[in-house]
């Protein structure tokens, strides 16, 4: 098998969730594999992202410029062609930057390209038996890709148990010097941050979210009853803040804020990979939704099929007895 490399994303000096589960992903992939993860960035704090990664990864390839501060797919698109060997095979988070930087990464490479994998089933030889999702994840699709010149890869936050073992003790290796050119024709400007809300959800522990099966902005009270029985918070999914039923604040998604929290109680919620992106560090999901093949079924630890407008008070109403 070709050898397996994982692009890590990072911030502030934290690595995403994802980094673990991509780990995960090339066990699946090949169990004996030791995967090498790639830390690209600047500042000092590069190198404690690469011995933090490190724990998880048999080797880590560093590659720090000042050019690369804000990661541009653009100029990350030439580097790993230039660092590379050949035929690798290269996992990706399925997120805005992973989505921006894998098609021309997979066409520079000459590589296969599968998008938004929700699951490895197994390997014959060089084809990777792979599952995605169509119709918003309505329509489960098993694919196969031929990585005999290597693959691209995005898969999708949260589907994968990340791999918590952190025993790799692997070794920090500076790539630097072979990233060649790093000019691009775009121009990274600035963050622009979202606008701060009466609640800030990604601080929250607990958090009942409402999607459309919420029906009517009416209907709303009922997911804050139930939130202040359980001593939660309010989040919803796009189609409210899109109904301006609830400030853009509360969103969870891609599009909204990310949230942490210990528990996730989906209600009325389809589960799509844009809302799902949104929720990290593996927290205990409740899925409420009266269609049984919902999407979010399949990454939910309790499902629960019912109708949330009559589901919701009752269960209100028996928290608030305990």
């Amino acid at each position: 098998m070709a050898q397996i490399f994982t692009y890590i994303l990072h911030k502030d000096g934290a690595i995403d969730d994802t980094a673990l589960e991509l780990a995960a992903a090339a066990k699946k992939i090949d169990a004996a594999a030791s995967p090498t993860a790639i830390v690209v960035g600047s500042g000092d704090g590069l190198d404690a992202v690469c011995n933090t990664v490190a724990a998880s990864y048999g080797e880590v390839w560093k590659v720090a410029g000042d050019a690369i501060t804000y990661p541009d797919a653009e100029m990350i698109r030439k580097l790993l062609v230039n660092i590379l060997p050949a035929d690798s095979i290269v996992l990706l988070a399925h997120e805005h930057f992973g989505m921006d930087l894998a098609p021309g990464l997979s066409v520079k490479l000459d590589a296969a390209l599968a998008t938004d994998v929700v699951d490895i089933e197994g390997v014959d030889g060089a084809v990777l038996k792979l599952v995605r999702q169509e119709f918003g994840g309505a329509v489960s699709t098993h694919v196969t890709c031929d990585a005999g010149q290597g693959a691209v890869l995005t898969l999708r936050p949260g589907v994968f148990a990340a791999d918590e073992s952190q025993s790799a003790g692997g070794q920090v290796v500076d790539k630097s010097s072979e990233a060649g050119d790093l000019s691009a024709l775009r121009k990274f400007l600035e963050i622009v941050e979202a606008e701060a809300g009466d609640v800030d959800i990604t601080k929250s522990e607990v958090l009942v979210s409402c999607g459309r099966g919420i029906e009517d902005e009416e209907n709303i009270e009922i997911a804050f009853d139930l939130a202040k029985a359980m001593g939660a918070d309010v989040s919803c999914s796009r189609p409210i803040v899109d109904a301006k039923w609830l400030p853009k604040a509360r969103q969870v998604g891609t599009s909204g804020q990310t949230v942490k929290p210990k528990v996730y109680m989906a209600c009325g919620i389809s589960g799509s990979f844009q809302h799902m992106g949104g929720i990290k560090g593996n927290p205990f999901i409740v899925a409420i939704n009266k269609n049984p093949k919902a999407p979010i079924f399949q990454v939910a630890d309790v499902g629960i099929v019912a109708d949330i407008l009559e589901f919701l008070p009752e269960l209100t109403e028996k928290i608030e007895e305990l």
